[in-house]
């Protein structure tokens, strides 16, 4: 299915929410690859659906979900300025040990990456960036999630790597596995704080939206800390001003993760940040508009 046809189906459910799908079409179509990007992906994700039972309408379903939840999320951070939850054995509970919800949600999410721009943007940044931090002979991702850039990271990366996922959630690991479809990875079903730091100590970690996930954001970032080479690389990204149903911590700007960072004894070596309307920084920090952080950390010397 082209994506033009794809976001005239969510416009039939949802007119509104259409209009801007098609918005953001108008400025990701001039990207460079993202046609050849969504077309991989598509072909490869209706064989998910498919061994899955399911349909891409059903896929679009649950993306309205996604987007009817983020909106009353949304309603309530406007009127309090606070993420509702602030429990992660809550959310845990309601919806990372729930399949349902999980499921629901997780295929929302894989759809977003090609349906909203900040979300695409994001994707490429990482792609393009990450053979510079080479030779990575020992990977590990922390909240793989949907998958798509674990994938993006074993074909930057090649083979001669080892390659392990983690994740709390074992709906999201087994849409990583659906998506990956190699003998060659490692996956693990445990909180990260449970990972043991024994084990080898990795050249390269991504981890992609947790740090909003957790009540004590800056004990993560040192849990990381203690996972990496000395001189090994980590990849984050959190979004500023984002409710949603599993968000707990709130970064109100971007100077608070940059912060963060140095508290945990990192250092930023290449950062972006990509805001999801087409406003600059200040207006959307002014605003409370979300906007999506990223960045490649090191061990501070």
């Amino acid at each position: 299915m082209k994506i033009e046809h794809l976001i005239e189906n969510i416009a039939a459910k949802n007119a509104i929410h259409g209009k801007k799908l098609q918005k953001n079409f108008s400025l990701l179509k001039e990207e460079d690859n993202f046609i050849e990007d969504y077309t991989v992906f598509i072909n490869k994700y209706k064989g998910i659906l498919e061994k899955k039972n399911l349909t891409l309408d059903d896929s679009i379903n649950y993306y309205l979900k996604m987007i009817g939840d983020f909106n009353e999320e949304m309603l309530d951070f406007v009127r309090t300025g606070k993420y509702r939850n602030t429990s992660f054995d809550a959310v845990n509970k309601a919806m990372y040990n729930n399949p349902d919800v999980m499921v629901s949600h997780m295929h929302g999410l894989l759809l977003s990456q090609f349906l909203w721009k900040h979300h695409y943007a994001v994707y490429q940044y990482f792609k393009n960036n990450i053979q510079n931090y080479s030779p990575i002979k020992t990977y590990l991702e922390i909240g793989a999630g949907h998958g798509l850039y674990f994938e993006a990271a074993m074909e930057k990366i090649g083979e001669d790597c080892s390659f392990e996922a983690l994740d709390i959630s074992e709906s999201s690991l087994e849409l990583t596995k659906s998506l990956i479809k190699s003998d060659k990875v490692v996956y693990h079903l445990k909180n990260v704080f449970d990972y043991n730091d024994d084990d080898e100590k990795k050249d390269f970690i991504t981890m992609g939206e947790v740090l909003e996930h957790v009540e004590d954001p800056l004990s993560l970032l040192k849990k990381i800390k203690n996972l990496i080479k000395p001189e090994g690389t980590i990849f984050i990204t959190t979004p500023t001003n984002a409710p949603s149903i599993d968000h707990i911590y709130l970064f109100n700007n971007i100077q608070e993760i940059r912060d963060l960072i140095e508290e945990a004894g990192l250092e930023i070596i290449n950062e972006r940040y990509f805001v999801s309307e087409d406003i600059d920084l200040e207006k959307a920090e002014k605003r409370k508009v979300a906007t999506m952080y990223a960045s490649f950390l090191k061990i501070k010397k």
